[in-house]
């Protein structure tokens, strides 16, 4: 005896060899339906929607709690078949109901998925029938955001953090670092570049070491649950070259002056990650600096999503600085 629905698929097609969608893009796809037999369907639609959510649980005791948060940026449907006062009869064979979705301007932030959290972009097919559950299918859309750092003043300031160490234990004298970042927020593909200043006053040589690493804060509750990750630690070296995001070059200049010389000014504030050792201070940087993307196309008239967030710009994705 034929299965009534044999398959149900979700396909788009690609507009790029990085198979990614930015703001205003419109994706084209089609709903493949492949029937067994004659049968009833109540409603058949696509639902394409973007949404974030966060999830984790924490152990006190025997006491487990959920910590569970979730934001819609929007969801839109379109119906190939209405509902069941309109029901429809399917014949067999394969059938095909062909859409297509303009992604809203708002801001919105690239995919992304961590450890307790995840940014997604789908189109799932809904397939009702009476007396039995739906059946689903989801396909997941990549993002990627156009939002530009660089027409955004405050990601322009400069960063930078100073500090002193008196040396104790086998050693004396003092040492100073000062370390520098141009600015605060990053485009993809734009090089991050880092200066450190270090004064040794001390008896002792001293070895630069330099930590890259990022952090993800998920929030729920008036909760917050950190990840961190180092991308990469070196030691020693006048110069470093990495790869990070979207393969910028990080290069990490360091400048070591002798105790009677005094390093330049420095602009205020500060973001990265540095240390100097055996003495073991760190000026922390922001490890994770804001990235963005590519500069976004004029607006053309797009359909609106069913329900309107707010805008991504009212969230605190990022820790307000210098409290790490």
């Amino acid at each position: 005896m034929p299965f009534t629905v044999k398959r149900l698929d979700v396909i788009y097609n690609s507009i790029n060899d990085s198979n990614t969608f930015t703001d205003g893009d419109v994706i084209y796809g089609e709903v493949r339906l492949e029937a067994g037999k004659d049968f009833q369907i109540e409603y058949l639609f696509i639902k394409f929607k973007g949404k974030a959510e966060v999830l984790w649980t924490e152990r006190y005791g025997q006491t487990t709690h959920v910590y569970h948060a979730k934001n819609k940026y929007f969801s839109v449907r379109r119906y190939f078949i209405p509902d069941k006062n309109n029901s429809s009869v399917v014949a067999p064979g394969i059938h095909v109901y062909p859409f297509s979705f303009q992604f809203p301007y708002q801001n919105l932030p690239s995919s992304f998925k961590g450890h307790d959290g995840k940014i997604a972009y789908s189109l799932e097919a809904v397939l009702s029938r009476s007396m039995r559950m739906n059946l689903k299918r989801e396909t997941m859309v990549n993002f990627v955001s156009t939002t530009n750092v660089n027409t955004m003043s405050w990601l322009q300031t400069p960063l930078h953090e100073s500090k002193d160490k008196r040396m104790n234990i086998f050693t004396s004298g003092s040492v100073s670092m000062d370390v520098n970042l141009e600015k605060m927020g990053f485009q993809q593909g734009e090089g991050l570049k880092v200066v450190a200043f270090i004064k040794n006053s001390s008896s002792r040589e001293i070895k630069p070491k330099y930590c890259l690493y990022r952090k993800h804060s998920f929030f729920a509750r008036t909760k917050r649950r950190v990840h961190t990750k180092d991308l990469f630690k070196e030691a020693g070296d006048v110069s470093l070259a990495v790869k990070y995001a979207s393969d910028p070059e990080i290069k990490f200049p360091v400048v070591i002056l002798p105790a009677f010389q005094a390093y330049p000014a420095a602009p205020p504030d500060y973001s990265a990650a540095a240390a100097a050792s055996p003495f073991g201070f760190n000026p922390n940087l922001n490890p994770n600096p804001p990235v963005g993307g590519f500069e976004p196309q004029q607006p053309i008239a797009a359909p609106q999503p069913s329900d309107s967030p707010p805008p991504y710009g009212a969230y605190a994705m990022y820790p307000q600085f210098p409290d790490f």
